[in-house]
């Protein structure tokens, strides 16, 4: 089975435990300190309101504070960094993290693992989502030859078993007529483990989650193959909580969720800012958070249990029965929308998500200019001191660096493909017209 598979990685990652996490540092009768443990993970970006933005805000610590005034109680918060979901989630059945965060496979995971443990857990709010799946991605080597799915029959493909990007490769194979077991052969590795295996040759494709494919395709050591927003299936991260600490401590929770809804509000006012901050704390590339977490990113920020995304997270518990990851998992159940409607009863709604648009960040600015349409973009970044420029899917709307993009020019128009397999779909479907595939400079030259 798969889940001894995963034993060894979790053994290491487990490794570095807390002492003590989610309870009274000096007894609940006494009253001195409580410490809340929050699980989350740094490099996994659209978990940011939730995490890495949250922490370096201080907004949780801040409501704390004042809830603290009115329990008389001084609250610690334990901040504990993970490469994935599956060690919050055993540092959870636990009972050593109270609040963790996490993509939509992974939660299931951490549902069922917590119901089987006796240690319930609850989905109360989402963090980053994407309406087509976009938030996932194949990538390979610069030098691949590979082009599409097909060409990844008997190829070795390195992903992290369990995860949403291991739900994408899964999808994506079965829709290519691929066998996702015997099909290829399955790597089953972390992320950084995965990008040195690309590197190194040992793996033909990795995938993965957000941020490692746009890292790597920024520092120009993959390039796409195949983009999840293909699937249009809605993949999300999300912040669960042990129904225990919630039962406790409901006052905590309310304030986690109102500091996670004013980080939200930070990245969503503040984008370039919230940018900066976010590659300051975990060491990426700012340009690379913008392409996630910008005004027009891959991913967008609500924590609202939307009704699609829990549809969607029904759809996944049959990719993870058929890998034997879990049995049946009750999703009504594991959902609490109670806790977020407390905590921002009276906040507004969010826009709902738009269509991206071309977007251009010069170097010493501030703010970035957006455009209606690539060829705009490409015309006002000739010449001019460019940091990162993107670009939408001309068919998925997933976001791209544009240099990295393939081009195609149908007429007047250029228009941005994330893969060579949606450039050429589309050259085939529009062969009458002209279209045809041309370089980054070849489109530049032609948006002059």
């Amino acid at each position: 089975m798969r889940t001894k598979a995963l034993a060894p990685a979790l053994v290491l990652l487990l490794a570095p435990l807390a002492t003590a996490c989610g309870g009274d540092a000096s007894g609940a009768s006494g009253g001195k300190t409580v410490t809340v443990t929050v699980g989350y993970q740094s490099k996994t970006i659209n978990t940011v309101t939730a995490g890495t933005l949250l922490r370096s805000l201080g907004h949780f610590e801040q409501e704390l504070a004042a809830r603290g005034q009115e329990d008389g109680v001084a609250y610690k918060v334990d901040w504990q960094d993970y490469a994935t979901g599956a060690p919050i989630t055993a540092q959870m059945t636990a009972g050593k993290v109270d609040i963790g965060s996490m993509g939509d496979f992974p939660l299931l995971l951490n549902a069922a693992r917590g119901k089987e443990l006796g240690q319930p857990t609850h989905l109360v709010s989402v963090t980053g989502y994407n309406l087509r799946g976009g938030l996932n991605t194949v990538v390979t080597a610069p030098d691949s030859k590979l082009e599409s799915l097909a060409d990844l029959r008997g190829k070795k493909v390195s992903t992290s078993v369990g995860s949403a990007a291991d739900g994408t490769l899964v999808r994506a194979l079965q829709r290519a007529g691929i066998d996702p077991e015997s099909g290829i052969q399955k790597l089953n590795q972390q992320p950084s483990v995965g990008a040195s295996a690309l590197q190194a040759g040992s793996a033909d494709a990795l995938s993965q989650f957000v941020a490692w494919p746009g890292q790597l395709a920024f520092e120009g050591k993959a390039k796409a193959l195949y983009d999840g927003a293909e699937l249009n299936l809605p993949t999300f991260h999300g912040v669960t909580v042990r129904e225990k600490f919630t039962k406790e401590r409901p006052g905590v929770l309310e304030a986690f969720l109102r500091a996670q809804r004013k980080a939200t509000e930070y990245l969503r006012t503040e984008p370039v800012a919230a940018a900066e901050s976010v590659a300051k704390e975990t060491g990426l590339p700012p340009e690379v958070v913008y392409l996630y977490n910008g005004a027009n990113g891959i991913a967008t920020f609500d924590p609202a249990l939307r009704p699609e995304l829990i549809d969607a997270l029904k759809q996944d518990v049959p990719v993870l029965k058929a890998a034997k990851l879990v049995g049946d998992v009750d999703v009504d159940g594991f959902v609490d929308p109670e806790p977020l409607k407390r905590a921002t009863r009276d906040a507004a709604e969010y826009p709902k998500a738009t269509a991206a648009r071309s977007e251009l960040w010069l170097k010493g600015q501030t703010l970035t200019r957006k455009f209606d349409s690539p060829r705009e973009l490409l015309k006002a970044a000739r010449g001019a001191d460019v940091r990162a420029a993107y670009v939408p899917d001309a068919v998925t709307g997933t976001l791209w660096f544009a240099d990295k993009a393939v081009w195609v020019a149908e007429g007047p128009e250029l228009r941005a493909f994330v893969t060579p397999a949606g450039a050429k779909s589309y050259v085939d479907q529009h062969a009458g017209s002209g279209a045809r595939i041309v370089s980054f400079a070849e489109a530049g030259a032609l948006a002059s």
